[in-house]
């Protein structure tokens, strides 16, 4: 229920250090997970970050000694993060049917493109890229989803 935010500051005798700030996030909370991306969309003088996929531990009460370390995907959820307040809102894309782990993903203003990762709950590596664009009015959020095949 935290996100922590790495940040450069820089002095005047231009000595730069890194400062680590830690936030509470309320809302849609995504769980722990790793193998994710987070990348941060522009859009109106306004910025979120997005987070994207991973895998996660089993819960423990679904864990059993034979699979105590077991992994699964995380739900194929796109989370938005405002960083300034710690808010998090999910959304459910349908182009997204996968929680894919280990993929690369690079943002442009108000674009964000994933490819390539895993899924563990079918063995796929999908071969498509995918557009998510983030518009953020004053209002609620907009996101869609693009899949460019192959």
């Amino acid at each position: 229920d935290k996100i922590y935010v790495m940040s450069i500051v820089c002095k005047n005798n231009k000595k730069v250090t890194f400062r680590c700030t830690e936030k509470d996030l309320v809302g849609d909370v995504p769980e722990a997970r790793y193998g994710h991306s987070i990348d941060v969309v522009c859009s109106r003088g306004r910025s979120m970050g997005v987070l994207f996929g991973g895998r996660s531990y089993m819960p423990s009460t679904q864990r059993t000694t034979e699979k105590w370390n077991s992994v699964a995907d995380c739900l194929p959820y796109v989370f938005l993060v405002d960083f300034e307040f710690g808010c998090v809102t999910s959304y459910i894309l349908p182009e997204l049917q996968d929680g894919l782990s280990f993929h690369v993903s690079i943002a442009r203003n108000d674009t964000i493109y994933i490819l390539g990762g895993h899924s563990l709950a079918n063995n796929v590596r999908p071969a498509n890229l995918y557009r998510i664009r983030v518009d953020l009015p004053l209002g609620s959020p907009a996101i869609n989803c693009t899949v460019l095949p192959g």
